[in-house]
């Protein structure tokens, strides 16, 4: 789930005349719409949620890593399909890496860094299962209306295009020629135009992993 939202719902206490609680009125709210409608919020953004995952690390951690260079841009080698987000992930990763403290050293650094991604098209199914009894209360047994024997044609199968898409991050140490660790971050991206911004996000929490276990000396 992505943290970074936080919905809040509040429930008022609605006062309707006796007369109305049964009524069809598109005015009347069922007691049980607002715990549904945060449910639905909050399991739509978890669908958005990244995973950050941690592996070779042959080498640990152990000194504050003051200096960086990124290999994709000393040797002009794309991590990304598109031109954009290569350029565009790029200069981010500088950015946040500097931004922490760290110094770009392409001569000599401390660290280096190279970044790729894995961009899977995939495809979802969903199965929409129709109300078996969508005329219960109207008219119930008119055959016109409602006949039990044709409800399994009315369920459908929808297929969706996505994405899943991992924003990959290696940091070696130069000296001993070493991974002190590659990290992973995972989501999903169903629509083209969140794409840059998936890149982003994905990009920022594998960045912070790293920051965190590599803490900076203020000079």
């Amino acid at each position: 789930m992505n943290k970074e939202n936080l919905f809040s719902v509040t429930e008022e206490k609605l006062n309707f005349p006796r007369s109305n609680l049964n009524s069809t009125s598109p005015m009347f709210v069922p007691k049980y719409f607002f715990p549904l409608a945060l449910f639905s919020l909050l399991l739509l953004f978890s669908c958005s949620s990244i995973e950050v995952f941690k592996e070779n690390t042959e080498i640990p951690v152990s000194k504050p890593y003051q200096s960086f260079v990124i290999v994709n841009k000393e040797l002009n080698i794309r991590g990304f399909e598109e031109n954009f987000i290569d350029e565009m992930v790029k200069i981010e990763l500088q950015k946040q890496l500097e931004q922490a403290g760290m110094v770009y050293d392409a001569k000599r650094p401390d660290l280096v860094i190279r970044y790729h991604s894995n961009e899977d098209p995939r495809k979802k199914e969903t199965i929409n299962n129709v109300n078996p009894y969508p005329f219960w209360g109207y008219r119930v047994y008119d055959p016109w209306l409602f006949n039990p024997y044709n409800m399994q044609n009315m369920n459908r199968v929808s297929v969706s295009n996505y994405e899943l898409l991992q924003v990959i991050l290696d940091f070696i140490d130069p000296v001993q020629d070493k991974y002190l660790m590659t990290l992973t971050a995972v989501t999903e991206v169903s629509n083209p135009k969140t794409k840059p911004k998936k890149v982003l996000k994905s990009l920022s929490s594998a960045t912070q992993v790293f920051l965190k276990t590599n803490p900076i000396i203020a000079k």
